[in-house]
């Protein structure tokens, strides 16, 4: 079940903050904004993450490089062996 889509950094930091969930995955960028602080509310919450980008290691953020990451385009078959790692994870 997704608890919520969202594209910006305020409701990300809101839904970060404040809602249930096992996991996240995180595009590495919001919009113009950086996700990194809806990473480190993520961190502060132990809720386990993962970032997806386009540009490779090099966008994420460096405090979180050790964060599972999927490269855009990614295949689903990449996008559910993440997805149970994180649960394992949780």
């Amino acid at each position: 079940m997704v608890e919520a889509e969202v594209n910006d950094l305020p409701s990300a930091l809101r839904h970060a903050r404040d809602s249930d969930f096992d996991m996240a995955l995180l595009d590495v960028s919001l919009g113009r904004d950086s996700a990194e602080p809806v990473a480190v509310a993520l961190a502060n919450r132990n809720i386990p993450f993962a970032f997806a980008s386009g540009f490779g290691a090099e966008g994420v953020p460096e405090a979180f490089r050790e964060r599972p990451l999927l490269r855009k385009p990614f295949p689903i078959e990449q996008l559910e062996c993440c997805i149970a790692e994180l649960l394992k994870a949780s």
